[in-house]
Order: C-alpha cells, then sequence, then structure tokens
C-alpha cells in the first residue's frame, strides 16, 4: 500500500472510518536510519578534521538538530501526526538551541580560569 493510501477501520457496526495516516515502511526506516549514520560519520569527521576546529560547535549543533528533527519526525511519528505536536517539539528545540548559544557565548566572553 502506498503513502497516499488511506487505511479504514471497522467500528464493527458496518461503518468505515479513516485512521490518521499509513505509517511508512521498513524501506523508509532504513533509509532514514542510513541518513543518521551518515550524520553520525559527519559528526565524527567534523571532530577529527583539525581545519574545522575554529568552527566545530556549531557545525555539531547543526548536525545534531538535523539528527533530532528527523528522530522526532520519523520514529516518533511526528510528521504524520498534528503540527501542533511538531511545535512542541520544536519549541523545544529552539529553547535548548538557545540556552547552548547563550553559555557559549558567555563562556567565551567569561573564560573560566585555569587552576594549576
Amino acid at each position: 500500500m502506498s503513502h497516499g493510501e488511506q487505511h479504514l477501520t471497522h467500528d464493527g457496526g458496518g461503518h468505515a472510518e479513516p485512521l490518521e495516516h499509513a505509517h511508512p515502511g521498513a524501506r523508509t526506516y532504513t533509509i532514514i536510519g542510513v541518513i543518521l549514520a551518515i550524520f553520525t560519520l559527519a559528526e565524527v569527521w567534523a571532530y577529527t578534521f583539525e581545519p574545522l576546529r575554529p568552527l566545530l560547535v556549531p557545525v555539531l549543533l547543526v548536525l545534531s538538530a538535523c539528527k533530532f528533527a528527523m528522530v522526532v519526525g520519523f520514529y516518533m511519528h511526528l510528521r504524520f501526526d498534528h503540527p501542533l505536536f511538531t511545535g512542541v517539539f520544536g519549541f523545544g528545540l529552539a529553547v535548548a538551541a538557545s540556552v547552548i548559544t547563550a553559555l557559549l557565548f558567555l563562556f567565551h566572553q567569561y573564560p573560566l580560569p585555569h587552576v594549576e
């Protein structure tokens, strides 16, 4: 059954009601898993690639945000649910990114003293 087809449930009284959505098949989850593995390899590469060191934190944050969006979108089925749920997770991601960014700027501006 393709993604565009609608599934029906029967309530026992002869009435057919449409389901919210059809879940993707194993092929889709395998593709998403491969993409997540590629993002993870990119993160490891970025960490070990010395010339990228000054931009390491922003690169890792962007890659992590992409992985977060894919996981909640497909494995938690937010892509198929009500947009409100996507907004709730998106808001949480935005708050976390804002706090992390603020802390990075704070610690860059006021570094911790070195104790010897």
